[in-house]
């Protein structure tokens, strides 16, 4: 008789393996009309990850699923800058991700109680929560960047873990190699990750390699404990269109990659970060790349911002290389903010970057054929052609914004809008059919 044990499942991943779909798998398949062994199946092989940390499942967050066949996720970056602490405008910005349909929250919190401020959201939100726990390590343990010590850094990401945190975006591949390969080729924009420059200055400075690479082990048994979903970040994201696509940038995907299956079988969730700023023409190509060299994982993207001139209006750069890098493969976007290269957003920023990010994604997926992604399109649809203004506005990704517009500028012929009036299209026709009379150019 043996007497060897089974080995624990813990995470979503260990459970689709063992053959098991969990409540979570569950919830996933009916928000995405799927089959619940559809799910399992795929995050079993690492396909599809589902950011759930066992802390916050406890607390009632929903489960999101990121990947393969399902709907394309919107994240909201928000938290406590160490040049603008407010953290009254931080929970309205938390209120606008939740009001208005956004999937994940990033807390990129990095001074002042940055702990309160992740518990207080993980307690209170059913979003997904992601962090970065290189922002935090400085001031967490009060200490100058070149004294962190590797277990230092271990002991803040254990922290975010036994909070709740969901997925945790650390910046794993950027080591020795690739930093050589960056040195020797050289670049416009040099790095423009904060995470990855800070991880590249402590190597220079140290000598040392990469601890979340030299010791990704130990970091997979941290990540395993709480279901932590690995978020790989690109350190070598290209910072304007000149980098795109270049030797760092492939050398660090190729080391993500690795990573990747190393995860996996840890039985630790992974997605992969992605770019960044591309032009149009690259993107479908470098969502290709990137599923080849990281075996299918989910891949989550900054836009990319397809010009580097649109300062201002960033939301809008980002929507557009959104809507193509997700209609090519990309499974998650991460939202820009017309604040974007200048300052921290205020609270209509967010609600700005949001909508435009989440129309990107949803153009995406009525082009993937997400199943039942064009439903309220058609509603929509039905809606106008009966200028029926009360289901618009049920129809619309932002209802608020839409009907506050129309309002503010009442037509004098009812059911109609001030851009056409009495020669609006839709009610000449529909005249036409009901057999009434049409109006046009006479009196009432």
């Amino acid at each position: 008789m043996s007497t060897q044990t089974e080995p624990k499942l813990v995470t979503q991943i260990d459970f689709a393996r063992a053959g098991q779909i969990t409540p979570q798998m569950k919830e996933v398949a009916e928000r995405e009309h799927r089959d619940p062994e559809y799910i399992r199946e795929r995050v079993a092989d690492g396909r599809i990850a589902i950011p759930a940390n066992i802390v916050h499942i406890k607390k009632g967050m929903r489960a999101f699923g990121v990947g393969e066949g399902l709907s394309t996720k919107v994240n909201v970056n928000l938290g406590i800058s160490g040049d603008k602490a407010d953290a009254a405008e931080e929970w309205k910005k938390v209120k606008i991700a939740e009001d208005f349909g956004a999937d994940a929250i990033m807390d990129l919190s990095n001074s002042g109680k940055t702990r309160q401020f992740r518990q207080q959201l993980i307690d209170e939100t059913p979003l997904m929560v992601g962090t970065v726990p290189m922002y935090d390590a400085i001031d967490y343990m009060e200490k100058p960047l070149v004294k962190l010590t590797k277990d230092d850094l271990f002991e803040v990401v254990r922290a975010h873990a036994e909070d709740g945190v969901d997925f945790m975006t650390i910046h794993c591949g950027i080591n020795k190699s690739v930093t050589k390969t960056f040195k020797e080729t050289g670049r416009l924009m040099n790095i423009v990750s904060r995470g990855g420059s800070l991880l590249f200055g402590w190597m220079e400075v140290t000598g040392n390699e990469n601890p979340f690479y030299e010791f990704y082990d130990e970091l997979l048994e941290i990540c395993h404990e709480y279901d932590v979903t690995i978020s790989l970040g690109d350190s070598c994201r290209p910072g304007c269109l000149y980098d795109s696509n270049d030797a760092t940038e492939t050398a660090e995907m190729i080391e993500l990659g690795k990573l990747c299956k190393r995860a996996w079988a840890a039985g630790v969730q992974v997605m992969v970060e992605g770019p960044g700023h591309m032009a149009l023409d690259e993107i479908a190509a470098n969502m290709k790349l990137q599923k080849r060299l990281c075996h299918n994982a989910p891949f989550y993207v900054l836009g990319p911002l397809v010009t580097d001139i649109g300062v201002g209006y960033d939301h809008i750069t980002a929507a557009i290389g959104g809507a193509i890098s997700a209609s090519s493969g990309a499974d998650f976007l991460c939202y820009v903010t017309p604040a974007e290269h200048l300052c921290l957003p205020n609270a209509q920023d967010v609600l700005d970057g949001l909508m435009a990010t989440k129309i990107a994604a949803h153009a995406a997926d009525i082009a993937k054929k997400v199943p039942h992604a064009r439903d309220m399109d058609d509603k929509m649809g039905q809606a106008r052609r009966k200028l029926d203004w009360d289901a618009m506005w049920k129809c619309a990704l932002d209802p608020v914004t839409g009907k506050k517009r129309y309002e503010e500028s009442p037509a004098a012929t009812e059911g109609t809008c001030t851009m056409c009036g009495k020669m609006c299209a839709v009610r000449t026709v529909n005249k036409i059919f009901e057999g009434t009379t049409i109006d046009l150019g006479m009196e009432d």
